[in-house]
């Protein structure tokens, strides 16, 4: 156990981390091309158009990594934007998506995008009260039950049409990680656990499946799955199998590696320069560091 001189420094540590990266190229190039509305172009979208760099839920997460919270002025600017699209003074750029109902959808990506960075913000808050309501029907088993998600879905969220929206993507679970009771959370956790095709937007595999290699992008992002699974404090005794599979893969010097190809300019990298190897397991040893920290 840390004695109370080793947290201090610990925690100095990683103050001192968080503001090398928020001081970073990788964060002053986005904030550089963040508009005066607060957004970066298109919302969701995976592919940029436009002419924008980059997209607003892909800036944020981004920040986010780099050590960004609310208390910078980039982040209460693009959660003014998002609340303001919220209660209809504007609106998203994307196109609309017709395979389900859209202002379901936007209501809910942009209150998962409020609640990243701001607990406090009403109109956010009231979507994750309900798609909890909705959650807990599904699960009021103990198990999930279709049937009567889709009843409280229909009665709850009142969709005008199209594909019911699945609760196994990245958007319901990372709103609702601090908004359902003990029972339901660790019903869900246990249901996205064992879920074959894993989160959708972040990782397509059975999250109780390790991944064969852990030096490669495919590890990368079955921990960005991990990582949304440790907000649930109630559940996170049941990713100590997690836990083990990264000791197992830590190094002799007491790092982590995961090889360059995690490079994908959401998750890694951190440091500004990836040149030497050192610097990229550094950014993997914060990473993974803070994983354990959740579980452990």
């Amino acid at each position: 156990m840390l004695t109370l001189g080793k947290c201090i420094i610990a925690k100095l540590l990683d103050f001192m981390e968080t503001l090398m990266h928020k001081d970073g190229k990788w964060a002053k190039q986005i904030i550089e091309w963040q508009k005066e509305d607060g957004s970066w172009g298109d919302f969701h979208s995976l592919s940029v158009s436009g002419g924008s760099h980059i997209t607003t839920e892909q800036a944020m997460h981004r920040l986010e990594r780099l050590g960004y919270t609310i208390e910078d002025e980039c982040i209460q600017k693009a959660v003014l934007y998002m609340n303001n699209c919220l209660v209809g003074k504007n609106t998203i750029p994307d196109r609309a998506e017709r395979f389900h109902d859209w202002n379901i959808f936007t209501m809910l990506i942009l209150s998962t995008g409020i609640r990243r960075f701001a607990k406090e913000v009403g109109t956010a808050n009231k979507v994750a009260k309900n798609w909890a309501e909705v959650i807990s029907a599904a699960f009021e088993d103990g198990t999930y039950n279709y049937d009567k998600y889709v009843k409280a879905y229909k009665s709850v969220l009142r969709p005008s049409g199209g594909k019911i929206l699945g609760i196994e993507s990245y958007y319901p679970i990372s709103l609702l990680a601090d908004c359902l009771d003990e029972k339901t959370e660790l019903a869900y956790v246990e249901h996205i656990l064992n879920f074959d095709r894993g989160i959708c937007y972040v990782y397509d595999g059975k999250i109780r499946i390790l991944p064969q290699e852990f030096q490669s992008k495919n590890a990368s992002r079955y921990l960005g799955a991990v990582e949304l699974l440790v907000r649930y404090s109630r559940a996170s005794y049941k990713l100590r199998f997690v836990a083990d599979w990264l000791n197992e893969n830590r190094g002799e010097n007491g790092k982590w590696y995961m090889g360059r190809t995690v490079n994908d300019k959401l998750y890694f990298p951190l440091s500004d320069n990836w040149r030497k190897k050192e610097a990229l397991k550094e950014d993997c040893t914060e990473r993974i560091e803070k994983i354990l920290s959740y579980i452990l």
